[in-house]
């Protein structure tokens, strides 16, 4: 597996304490938490002890640009991050909770689904949200 410092370089990032815990903090979390920021800045503080909170935005803003951190914001909701990038996944919401699940795409390569009409865009990616209740809230 490449190393986080690898994997910010060949992103063309610098290496840097926040941005290696950020990324670590969220690989740590797997397929089954979307952290919030709040949740990522705990996790940060945890490692390195004393980050201000714009210096986590900064890093959490950097490595979505780099696409190595995938952020959802479904609606009425804080913005969830997540480090499963580059593949064509989905996710569930629990309405009463907020618990934030993946959802693997059943129709193959992005965008996966084809709008009836596109008024001339490219459509390169498709991004679908499902509501519900979790296991725990039913």
């Amino acid at each position: 597996m490449t190393s986080t410092s690898d994997r910010l370089r060949t992103a063309g990032l610098r290496v840097t304490g926040p941005r290696v815990a950020v990324l670590e903090v969220l690989d740590s979390a797997g397929g089954s938490q979307h952290l919030t920021a709040a949740d990522v800045l705990a996790g940060v503080r945890g490692r390195l002890g004393a980050v201000s909170v714009q210096a986590t935005y900064d890093c959490l803003e950097a490595l979505e640009g780099a696409s190595l951190v995938r952020r959802i914001q479904p609606a009425g909701s804080p913005a969830r991050f997540e480090s499963r990038v580059g593949d064509n996944h989905h996710h569930a919401v629990c309405r009463a909770c907020g618990r934030t699940t993946d959802v693997e795409c059943v129709h193959g390569a992005s965008p996966c689904l084809t709008p009836s009409s596109a008024d001339g865009f490219r459509i390169d990616e498709a991004e679908v949200i499902f509501w519900g209740l979790c296991p725990d809230c039913t």
